[in-house]
C-alpha cells in the first residue's frame, strides 16, 4: 500500500506539470513531452519497472522510484488532454481576455476542472503500483527480507506450493483484493465526479 500511494504520488508530481506545459503552450513543448512520452510509453508498464529497479539496485525506495517513473507517461497524456480539452472552454478564454496569467489560467481554471480525471487516474494507478511492487519483491528488486511485503511471501511460499499452497493463496488472495477494492474505489470515484451522470 505504502508503494502504491507513494508512486502514484510520485508520478504525479512529475507528471502534471509537464501534461499541463505540453497542453497549454503547445508547438515545441508539447513536442518535447511528447516524445518523451512515446520514448517510455514504447515500454510495456512491467518491463520498465523492472528495468529501472535493477539499474537502482533492490530496496523499497527504488522499486517506488521505478513504479512511480513508469506511471509518469499515462498520467501525463491523460493531463495533456484534459488541458487540450479545456483551454477552449469558454470560462478559460474569458480568464484570458481579463489579462490572467498563464499560471492563474492553469492553476485556477484548468487543473482544478482537470481534477476529476487524474483522481480517477489515481484510483487506477494505485492498483498497478501494488501489482509492480509484488511482481519486484517476488524477483527479489523489490522489498528485502525480513521487510514484509505480498511479493516475498509469494516467493518464500514458492518452494513449498505443493505442501503448504495456503502460503502462495493468501497472499495472492490480499493483491486480488486491494487491487479490486482500488478498482471499485476508481469506478465510484468516477461516476460520482462525472458531472453528465446525474443522479443514480
Amino acid at each position: 500500500m505504502q508503494v502504491g500511494v507513494l508512486a502514484v504520488a510520485l508520478a504525479f508530481v512529475v507528471a502534471v506539470p509537464l501534461g499541463l506545459i505540453a497542453g497549454y503552450y503547445g508547438r515545441v513543448a508539447d513536442s518535447v513531452v511528447s516524445r518523451l512520452t512515446d520514448t517510455l510509453l514504447a515500454f510495456p508498464f512491467l518491463v520498465l519497472a523492472v528495468g529501472l529497479a535493477a539499474i537502482l539496485g533492490p530496496s523499497l525506495k527504488n522499486a517506488t522510484i521505478a513504479i512511480g517513473i513508469s506511471q509518469i507517461p499515462a498520467i501525463i497524456r491523460i493531463t495533456r488532454a484534459e488541458t487540450l480539452r479545456l483551454k477552449s472552454a469558454d470560462y478559460v478564454q474569458a480568464a484570458i481576455a481579463n489579462g490572467g496569467t498563464d499560471r492563474v489560467v492553469l492553476f485556477r481554471h484548468i487543473l482544478p476542472n482537470a481534477s476529476s480525471a487524474l483522481i480517477v487516474q489515481a484510483t487506477v494507478g494505485i492498483p498497478s503500483a501494488i501489482i509492480g511492487e509484488a511482481v519486484l519483491s517476488f524477483l527479489g528488486l523489490g522489498v528485502q527480507p525480513p521487510s514484509p511485503s505480498l511479493g516475498v511471501m509469494l516467493s518464500s511460499a514458492q518452494p513449498f506450493i505443493a505442501q503448504a499452497p495456503w502460503m502462495a493463496v493468501f497472499p495472492g488472495l490480499v493483491i486480488v483484493l486491494a487491487t479490486l477494492a482500488f478498482n471499485l474505489l476508481g469506478d465510484g470515484v468516477r461516476d460520482i465526479l462525472d458531472p453528465r451522470g446525474g443522479s443514480r
